[in-house]
Order: structure tokens, then sequence, then C-alpha cells
């Protein structure tokens, strides 16, 4: 309709000629000729800004259609901006660029109009069908600008354009954009860089992207270890086949599965291949190598037989005397094993796999009795039953939406840096990452990082977590029975609200289809108090990005603020020897010294190292060496279970899983303490913190207090 023109006549009574609305088409970009027939209502609407506007008006029809509840919160309650709403942000600096010239001024067509539409021409010839919308927007008049003519192909990519014969056999002129697996996100980056370089003559300095701006949180040594992620996978295609072909185990294999995040590319550092961990020694050694080598979890399913016991404890000695036998198979073919009746570690292909048996014979013995849930389900089945479905969903998800992953990476690596890793799990993060990526309403599903992870901040901090449930229906399995169970158990989680509105568990309701009464990821943690804080710390962190993505970096406040987490905020704080973390190099920002008491202050430890030598003169025996090898060894996990022991209830600690060296503390409450707590030693809280770094002495650096507990 809209290519012929909209006329508001009647039929019978139109005044305007056919030749009229042609003229007006060919006048305009967009026609609505008003009821007298001789002003165009559209004259001043650009063809990008309409397309943009039939855009919103097939999102809202979308999110009407979707949205049981009528989409009221998402189409007129949710902020809709710039920066969430487009995948990628260029701000481009035309101060004194000498392509400008003077341009006389009218009111139908500003010069910034002009230069609008210019810009928009050049980044649209550019980027072909790479982007769906393009939206230019000027924020001042400049004094001078010359229109420029249509531009052919070779002209207009210069030595960038070559002949190509395609897979079809056709011969072509084309760009060819070369550039890593992990750095495609930049490609839409290079391509406007040299058009608008080429055409505008603008200097890299004018240039300003979003789009690769929060990189430097998930690399390594200046490269994303993500870039492995194929030799991860097909090491674990070897380590399957070989487990299937096993013939020596009683009964034979039937299903291997991964169940690490390294697996559904949502892993923050996904693990490098380790020289140590091949089967033979024919790899080039380098001079050194890391001491621990994290284990990812994989899932075995056995042949059906009726001659497994029912006795919980005897069923978990029968799966553990399965794992010993499948290590002995796999060490008689060559595969290095480390075996123990708690678990069993296969290095192969240059990765560490720890093997899980998952028995469903406690989850069918419930439907046999007739209940429909699996609560009393052996604690490991259980667990890994959740895992394997949670795995299989997301890496759907992943395969549909490919900014997925990073968004998620993005979003761990934030939880991590505030120090939240103790009080929510990776798997809560993905599928609060998942809800926005499948009810992305009032916008499209985020196409880039960037832009998914200011939403994930959004809707981490005004989601209603307390008199709302997040139904994450990832396979759009629900129907309105599920809809209402799911509800249900959501209203009898709140039952103890109106007695006590700080403690309601789960605080955070994740329902999923294999889990609708949000038992495997949230039951017990974050508590409403913590998740209260992540809420805060979210909404600050999503008003800076938003920021950060419309004006740019201003003075302090820089792309980096974004993962730095003020230590002021805690009672206490202990800080650890970089040099004694398994991973040092995962470290974002060397923790600063708070301002605070000094209690205490420790040596190094000479007993761990996080590195070990590889020269031929120390390496005399492959198999002695890894002998050395620490497998899902982590001084920082194991310090934090020892406080956790030896104080229960006196302090919360809140830390970094994926590479931070600083601890915070917060003291609980005497209500929380109990009449147990010994009052006379929350009077004096640096004895308290003493015997925290004799706890961890060796790791620990120094610890501060920032604030007394209170007592009441």
């Amino acid at each position: 309709m809209w290519s012929k023109g909209l006329v508001i006549q009647p039929m019978k009574k139109r005044t305007i000629s056919k030749e009229g609305i042609a003229h007006l088409l060919k006048t305009f970009d967009v026609a609505i000729c008003d009821v007298s027939g001789h002003v165009n209502l559209a004259f001043r609407m650009t063809k990008s800004a309409f397309s943009e506007l039939q855009d919103e008006a097939a999102c809202t029809l979308n999110c009407l259609d979707k949205c049981r509840d009528g989409g009221f919160e998402e189409l007129f309650m949710t902020k809709v901006d710039f920066g969430a709403k487009f995948d990628s942000c260029l701000r481009i600096n035309l101060k004194g660029n000498s392509k400008v010239t003077a341009l006389s001024f009218c009111s139908d067509d500003e010069s910034w109009r002009v230069l609008e539409k210019d810009v928009q021409s050049l980044l649209q010839q550019g980027l072909t069908d790479r982007t769906k919308m393009i939206r230019v927007l000027w924020r001042s008049t400049p004094s001078e600008w010359n229109i420029m003519d249509a531009i052919k192909f070779r002209k207009f990519w210069g030595e960038k354009a070559e002949l190509r014969r395609f897979k079809d056999g056709a011969i072509a002129e084309s760009t060819v954009w070369e550039t890593e697996t992990w750095e495609r996100h930049t490609i839409i980056k290079r391509i406007a860089d040299y058009v608008l370089s080429k055409h505008l003559l603008l200097r890299q300095e004018d240039l300003t992207h979003v789009v690769d701006q929060l990189d430097f949180c998930l690399l390594v040594g200046g490269q994303d270890p993500v870039s492995s992620s194929g030799a991860l996978l097909e090491a674990f295609d070897t380590l399957a086949k070989q487990l299937r072909l096993l013939d020596d185990v009683p009964l034979k294999i039937s299903t291997v599965q991964p169940l690490d995040s390294a697996f559904r590319h949502t892993s923050v550092f996904p693990p490098e291949p380790h020289p140590l961990a091949y089967e033979k020694s024919s790899q080039r050694l380098p001079n050194f190598a890391a001491t621990c080598v994290r284990s990812l979890e994989v899932m075995i399913q056995l042949e059906g037989s009726g001659n497994w016991p029912l006795d919980p404890v005897a069923m978990e000695k029968t799966k553990s005397a399965f794992l010993l036998r499948i290590g002995e198979s796999l060490e008689d073919r060559g595969m290095f094993v480390t075996a123990s009746e708690d678990e069993v570690n296969v290095l192969t292909s240059g990765y560490s796999f720890l093997l899980k048996i998952f028995h469903e014979r406690g989850l069918v013995v419930q439907k046999q009795a007739g209940d429909s849930n699996i609560q009393s389900a052996p604690s490991e089945d259980k667990e890994l039953f959740f895992r394997s479905q949670h795995s299989s969903m997301i890496n759907g998800l992943h395969g549909i939406y490919q900014a997925y992953g990073p968004v998620v990476r993005l979003a761990k690596r934030w939880i991590s840096a505030h120090l939240f890793s103790s009080f929510i799990s990776e798997e809560a993060v993905e599928l609060v990452a998942a809800y926005l990526f499948l009810r992305p309403f009032p916008f499209h599903a985020p196409s880039s990082r960037v832009t998914g992870f200011l939403r994930f901040l959004r809707l981490l901090s005004s989601f209603d977590w307390t008199f709302s449930p997040m139904i994450v229906d990832i396979n759009n399995d629900f129907n309105l029975k599920d809809e209402k169970e799911i509800n249900e158990n959501f209203m009898l989680s709140r039952r103890s609200y109106e007695q006590n509105p700080h403690d309601i568990e789960p605080a955070m309701f994740l329902a999923t289809s294999y889990d609708k009464s949000s038992e495997a990821w949230t039951k017990q943690s974050p508590s409403k108090s913590v998740l209260k804080r992540i809420a805060s710390y979210a909404k600050s962190s999503a008003e800076l990005l938003t920021n950060l993505i419309i004006h740019g970096q201003s003075g302090q406040y820089t792309w980096e603020c974004l993962y730095r987490t003020p230590l002021s905020n805690y009672d206490a704080v202990i800080l650890l020897h970089k040099e004694k973390l398994c991973r040092p190099h995962h470290v974002l920002f060397p923790a600063e010294i708070p301002n605070g008491k000094l209690v205490i202050q420790g040596k190094p430890s000479n007993d761990f190292h996080p590195y070990m030598p590889l020269s031929k003169s120390v390496v005399r025996s492959l198999h002695d060496t890894r002998d050395k090898l620490l497998v899902n060894f982590d001084p920082t996990a194991y310090f934090l279970r020892d406080l956790k022991c030896a104080f229960p209830v006196t302090f919360k600690l809140w830390h970094d899983s994926i590479g931070g060296d600083a601890i915070g503390l917060t003291w609980e409450s005497s209500k929380k303490r109990g009449r147990d707590e010994d009052d006379e030693a929350m009077l004096d809280p640096t004895s308290i913190l003493k015997e925290v770094g004799d706890v961890g002495k060796g790791l620990v650096r120094s610890v501060h207090l920032l604030k007394a507990p209170k007592l009441e």
C-alpha cells in the first residue's frame, strides 16, 4: 500500500489525480496525502525512519500475539532507547572534515538531513544484507556538507574489490574481510570504518564503535580462548567414541553427554589444550604449563539392566565400581586416568574429563509410586538430570541465537567481577539471559553482545522477582496447564511473604520445562537481600553502560568501570596473593588495598605454584610430570570451604570465581548468628579476622577491617 501512497480522501470525492500521487512519490520518501489533497503529511519523514516505524509496528503485533497478558508492560512500561534498541552503535565526528562544503539552508532540506541520508546510503551500500535496519541521527547542525553521487562497486570499494569465483560457478566483484572466528562480530566495524574513511576522508579517531568495547574482559593474552572450542569438541568426540566402543565393561555405554558450560558456548574462559593431557609425548612442550587443570564433566548412561540395587547407597557404590572399571579400560587404551572411589578423570587430546554415571532407576521408582516430581531421587542423579536437560536446551538456544553465548559470557564475567559467584549459579545466569532472547519485547532478540548485555542488566534490575516467576520456555513447550502449575508452585513459595517478607525462597523463581518448581538452581540462593544487592549493582551498571554507548568515555567513567567493584561496600576485605591463584592470568584488575584497618599480613606459600617448568632438564618422565598435575584444584575454593566450616553463621563471603584476588566479607545479623554465637568475640572483630588469615595462611596477602559488626 505504501508504495502507492496513502490518500485520506473517499475514492468518489478524491481531488488528487494519479499523476499528482506519482509526483508526491517521486518528490518524497513517504506520501500520506491529507483530506485537501494538497499536503503531504509525511513530507519530513525519511525512508529509513518509515522503515523503522513499520518494524516497530510489526514487533508490536508480534508482542500482542505472544504475550498472553496483552503485552502492556512490554509495550508501554519498558524503556526504549538507542543503546538497547540497536545492536551496534557508531559515533562519527565530522568537525573540520574537508569533505564538508557550504550548503544553503531551507526548511525542508537542512544540511544535517542531507548528512544523515548520505551516511545512511554509504553504510547501506557497505553493509548490504548484514544489517536489518540502519538509523543515522545528527546531534548538532554542521556548517557545510557536500552531497555525493551514486557510486559503482569498483569505485565504491577501491582496492578492496576483487574478482572471485563462487561455489555455484559465478564470477563476481566482491570484498573479503578475513578475520579470526572469535572476531567475526567486528566485521561490521571494519566495513563501516573502511567505507566512511574512504568516502568521507575520516580519520580512525573520528570513528568510535561500541561493538568490541567489552571484549577486554573475555581475552587472555590478547586472544579469546573460545578460539580453541573446535579442539575441545573434537577431544570430546574422540572420548565419546572410545567409551561407546568399550566391550570389557559389564554394561555397554549407551549415552555420552557433555555437561560443562564450555560445550554450550557459555563458559567465560573455556579451557585450552594442556600439553600434558595428551596420550602420547609427541606434543612439543612449552617452557611452562599450568599446574591446575579444570576437568569437564561428562555424563554417561549405561544400557538397561534389572540387576541394579534399589538402595541409594548401594546404587552409588555400584556406579563407582562401574566408573573404576571404565577408567581401567580407557587406561589400557593409552589414555591417562586418575581414579578414586569419588571420581574418575580422563586426560585425553589435551583436556581432562570428569566421568559421571546417571541412572534413571531413582526417577523410575518414583513414577511407579505415582509421584510426578523427583524430590526423593538420589541427589547426584537428580542434579545430573537437571544439568542434562539444561545443557540440551541451552545448546539448542545457542544454535538459534549466535549472540547468546557472548552475552552470557559477559554476564557471568560481570557477576563474578562484582563478587556474586557464591550466590548465583552459572545455570541461573544462562536462564535469565535466555529469557531476554525468548521474550525480547518491545525489541527484537539482540544480535550483538553489548546490546544483549545491557538488556541483561536492565532485566536483572527491573524484573519483579518478589511477585512474578520468570518462565523460561526455551522449546515453546508450555501450555496453559503448565503455566497454571508453575504459578501455583510460585504462590506456594510466597506463602510466608506476609509473615516474613524478607525470608522467601526461592527469591529468584526460575521455571523451566524440566524444573517447574525452581528447585534446580535458585532454591537456596540468592536470598532476597542478596538479590536486592545484585539488582542494585545491575541498575547502576546499566545506567553507566547506556551512557557509555551514547556519549562514550568521559573522565573516570570508562568501559573498564563496568567490571570494577568497590571494595568499600564490604565490612572486611581479604586480599590474596595473585601468584598463588590457580589461574592468575584470569585476574581482570588486581585489587587495590582498601581504606580500613590492616589486621594481618601474610607471606606467600612455597608449596604451590600456578605454573610448572617443562624444560627437558626438568621433564625426565612425562608420566611422572603428569602426576604433578592438580586436577580440579583451586586454592581459593578450598579456602572458602574451610572458612564456611569454621565460621558458618559469622559472616557472608563474596568472591570472584573466575579471576579475582579479593574476597569481600559482610557480618551476619545477630538474629542469623543466633544465641550460640560468642558475643564477646564479636566485640573484637580483629581476633576473628586474624583467625581468617590463619585459615588461609600462604594464600592470604592481607586482611582489612572496614566496619565492625552491629550488636543488637
